[in-house]
């Protein structure tokens, strides 16, 4: 089956000189994740991006994805909360004078509690401050978050350009489990 799905992407030419994102309840960390492995990685890769159909790193043998995440350009935080990790994000700042966001969200027991756009704010914070840059920029999904596209927008990303794109359905493949569901996808039948 293939799967029909619209890149939407989006970029932020200066620092945002909004308030500040309030800070959500609980105890917080937010963590480099210096010399990070790749058990988690894989682990909080998937834990995060599995409802919203990420499969893309999952196809990375361990030394590829070794390779790939300790490039000394990748810079990889983690949120905790109650020493729980709750999310990451994933930042390239391979080419000069811009900043990728790669990868960003929360593990689902943690969306709708006030930490994405707690996270956002600190993606944000850190693209601007950790060199300069002219440019941050992202790409989303069809198949992310229902409310990924709007809260990159509250924090001050634009859209600069939509890509439909055709992929097969990495459940079908193995790559993610067939079981799981998604809000814009039939169940598959086991």
């Amino acid at each position: 089956m293939v799967l029909h799905d619209t890149i939407t992407y989006l970029e932020m030419l200066a620092r945002p000189r909004e308030a500040r994102v309030p800070l959500p309840a609980g105890k917080l960390a937010l963590m480099r994740a210096e010399n990070c492995t790749v058990s988690f990685y894989r682990y909080i890769y998937n834990a995060v991006g599995e409802p919203w159909l990420w499969y893309e790193r999952r196809l990375f043998d361990d030394r590829a994805l070794a390779a790939l995440i300790t490039r000394p350009t990748i810079e990889i935080f983690v949120l905790y909360v109650g020493g729980v990790p709750a999310g990451f994000f994933e930042l390239d700042t391979a080419v000069p004078r811009e900043t990728k966001l790669c990868y960003f969200g929360l593990v689902p027991d943690f969306i709708g509690r006030g930490y994405g756009p707690y996270l956002l704010q600190a993606v944000i914070d850190r693209a601007w401050t950790a060199r300069p840059i002219d440019r941050l920029w992202l790409h989303t999904s069809t198949f992310d978050h229902p409310k990924a596209l709007p809260t990159y927008q509250r924090a001050g990303f634009v859209v600069y350009a939509r890509r439909p794109v055709s992929f097969e359905d990495p459940r079908l493949s193995g790559i993610l489990p067939r079981h799981l569901t998604h809000r814009l996808l039939p169940a598959l039948d086991r």
